[in-house]
């Protein structure tokens, strides 16, 4: 594992060309996934990357500890979904013992998350994202394509049995034909279970190509129709947070809004991203990513991989440019970049 070479590291946080420090860090563990969201991947499914070219929970586990020794303190796993790579617990064990690592978290669909939630625990997980799109059964199916909302609200509650884990996430892509009725279930699922439910706004990054300025149900507006049931109250946001966090003025809760398309949050971005086969991106939209796992393949030291993510990370975009004339999509969908 080049143990020797961590002691060449200059001890200098990621720091990119804007002066944005970079402590953040998404790893995609897989593009698999075992739902077809309508935001994410056609009914049809994507071809998957071969899993030769997989990066191994060996590498995923040295280029970790190479990025936290760089400064990165919170790590979250996604995928696809995480849960359908084999073995997973055993990754998440081997990323909660390395020094310097402040926050491990996941984000899941939920549907395996009753089977993993006493393993995922037991290895060190420390905060969950639930993504649930819809709690009425025909809606679910319609935006997942799959009928399987009682077996991840299953998942969630499975996971909120652990009291260390903590908070535990709901995440909801409001999708076209999203209304008040939908609204109010979620409302009612943060008052009375304190979930903080986050509604984030549909990207550009979904395997149709079917996105449209037009078709985003903006936070402003889901905002809207929660405040018509329930008062809110903005907290403070915290620092490079991507979400507008409200509390119910009762205080029955809490409920986020996620708002990339209408009100984006780059200027304080800490935020880079891992992709399942080894690439580097520094923005959920890059139109260029970095290489890793050749070079960690080749044999390359950690400080020339060091090199290697200063280089990348000095470039990081300064915003995601969504709503500027000529703006193009990633080639990559959500489900092969990672959440």
């Amino acid at each position: 594992m080049h143990v020797s070479e961590r002691t060449t590291f200059t001890a200098v946080a990621l720091e990119d060309a804007h002066g944005r420090l970079l402590s953040d860090l998404r790893v995609s563990v897989t593009d698999r996934c075992n739902f077809r969201c309508r935001y994410c991947m056609p009914a049809e499914g994507m071809p998957w990357i071969d899993r030769a070219e997989i990066l191994s929970f060996e590498e995923i586990e040295r280029l970790v500890r190479l990025f936290v020794a760089l400064g990165v303190e919170d790590v979250r796993l996604t995928g696809g979904e995480p849960l359908v790579r084999r073995e997973f617990p055993a990754l998440v064990a081997r990323l909660a013992r390395i020094n310097g690592l402040r926050d491990l978290s996941l984000t899941t669909n939920g549907y395996l998350l009753a089977r993993d939630a006493e393993a995922l625990v037991a290895a060190g997980i420390q905060r969950v994202n639930v993504s649930i799109d819809s709690l009425a059964r025909g809606r679910f199916f319609e935006v997942t394509r799959r009928d399987a909302l009682a077996q991840t609200l299953e998942g969630l509650e499975a996971i909120a049995a652990f009291p260390q884990v903590r908070p535990v996430k709901v995440n909801a892509v409001p999708m076209p034909g999203f209304g008040a009725e939908e609204v109010s279930r979620f409302c009612e699922l943060a008052r009375s279970r304190r979930f903080q439910v986050r509604f984030i706004e549909f990207m550009p990054l979904d395997g149709d190509r079917s996105w449209r300025p037009e078709v985003v149900l903006s936070g402003a507006e889901v905002r809207a129709l929660v405040e018509a049931e329930h008062p809110l109250r903005e907290l403070p946001r915290e620092p490079h947070s991507t979400a507008r966090v409200f509390a119910f003025a009762d205080g029955g809760g809490e409920i986020g809004f996620v708002n990339p398309v209408t009100e984006p949050f780059c200027a304080d971005c800490n935020r880079i991203r891992l992709t399942a086969d080894g690439k580097l991106r520094t923005c959920l939209f890059s139109q260029h990513e970095t290489d890793l796992r050749g070079p960690l393949r080749a044999g390359a030291s950690d400080a020339e991989l060091e090199q290697v993510v200063r280089d990348a990370v000095w470039r990081k975009e300064l915003k995601h440019r969504i709503n500027e004339p000529g703006f193009r999509p990633p080639a990559r969908t959500m489900s092969a970049i990672g959440g």
